[in-house]
């Protein structure tokens, strides 16, 4: 069997080459550029709008991946008070107020050097309600950490972290190989997307929680990005990466074989620029949902504005499988009728389109 990285004699000297990554990197660049350029255009409203979609989205995706489902409406009201937008929150669920808190103190933080505390003030954050795990401090157990699929008796190891007696001195080094490679460090590494990528690496490789290293590491890439283009970054790579897990899976654990990881920075810069790509989308869809309400506001009752709403919540994607009289009534607490009535007044209006024929008709919103 090969030896996992940290294994090999060189660990942690990663080799790789930029050549094939330059298009990727010029691409992330100008778009990062547009993308500050529409944002100081925009008004102050709007930009809070986008940042909750995609700050939601992140928080939502990166427990996701983790197996944990999470309401998306609890997010957004803790991930709003934690922005003082709200005073209070009517969420039960003190996972959405951990994972808020986490995302709020990344972005808000992002400038700072990384440090062990940090690192343990995230972890406590996250998982201060799970029972039975070390919170906030390296794990301590004897017992290998190992990344296993597969049936009781039938396992497969995909992974196993360095023994826990080497975590603190394998921590140290990364905090310091962090700081060390960001923008004015003594080891700089000038492209954001590629030191995000093996930040993301370095970090799961040691795998020093009990539990949470998965959303943490996230968050560590996420602040290498915010650190090289100099402002929290404004997109969300748990969403893209929950898109398709089974390939993150496999480009990580094929990454912690080898010190040589042109495949793994390929995939994650790659990623990085999907994330780019649907956070710009997630921006241009939010500028016509305003105009769309400049437009319709008047001609709409308080009963259109609340289904027109909900079917935006859905994002650039739209409402899934479209809006009809049975889901509109739904929704409202209407009869059939009613809600064919409406509907057919909102698609004269034109503040709704139309699509298939009889059972199979659905309406969408004319943005």
């Amino acid at each position: 069997m090969n030896n996992f990285n940290w294994q090999h004699k060189d660990w942690p000297d990663f080799k790789f080459e930029l050549t094939n990554l330059e298009k990727y990197l010029f691409s992330f660049y100008e778009r990062i550029g547009h993308v500050s350029g529409i944002l100081q255009a925009i008004p102050e409203d709007m930009q809070t709008e986008t940042l909750l979609e995609i700050m939601v989205a992140e928080a939502v995706k990166t427990s996701e991946i983790e197996g944990e489902f999470l309401s998306r409406k609890d997010v957004m009201s803790s991930i709003k008070k934690n922005l003082g937008l709200i005073t209070q929150t009517e969420s039960k669920d003190i996972r959405t107020s951990g994972i808020s808190s986490l995302m709020i103190d990344v972005r808000n933080s992002f400038g700072k050097p990384l440090t062990e505390q940090s690192l343990f003030d995230w972890h406590t954050m996250l998982l201060s309600h799970v029972k039975g795990i070390e919170i906030g401090k390296w794990r301590t157990h004897p017992e290998p950490m190992q990344v296993v699929s597969g049936a009781l008796g039938k396992e497969k190891v995909h992974y196993e972290a360095p023994p826990s007696n080497l975590v603190p001195k394998e921590m140290g080094r990364f905090i310091g190989w962090f700081n060390d490679t960001a923008p004015g460090g003594s080891k700089e590494i000038k492209s954001a997307p590629v030191r995000s990528a093996i930040a993301h690496l370095y970090f799961e490789s040691i795998h020093p929680f009990e539990d949470g290293n998965g959303r943490i590491g996230r968050a560590i890439a996420e602040k290498a990005l915010s650190q090289g283009i100099g402002r929290p970054v404004m997109l969300s790579l748990s969403k893209t990466i929950e898109s398709n897990k089974k390939k993150y899976y496999l480009e990580l654990e094929k990454a912690q074989y080898s010190l040589e990881i042109n495949s793994w920075l390929k995939y994650f810069v790659e990623t990085i620029l999907e994330a780019q790509i649907d956070s710009e989308n997630q921006i241009e869809f939010t500028l016509k949902k305003v105009k769309f309400f400049d437009r319709f506001n008047n001609l709409l009752n308080d009963r259109h504005k609340r289904v027109i709403k909900r079917m935006l919540e859905e994002g650039p994607n739209g409402f899934t499988g479209g809006m009809n009289a049975k889901k509109y009534g739904d929704l409202c607490k209407i009869s059939k009728a009613t809600a064919t009535r409406d509907l057919q007044y909102l698609l004269e209006t034109n503040a709704l389109i139309v699509s298939g024929g009889g059972r199979s008709t659905s309406y969408s919103v004319n943005l």
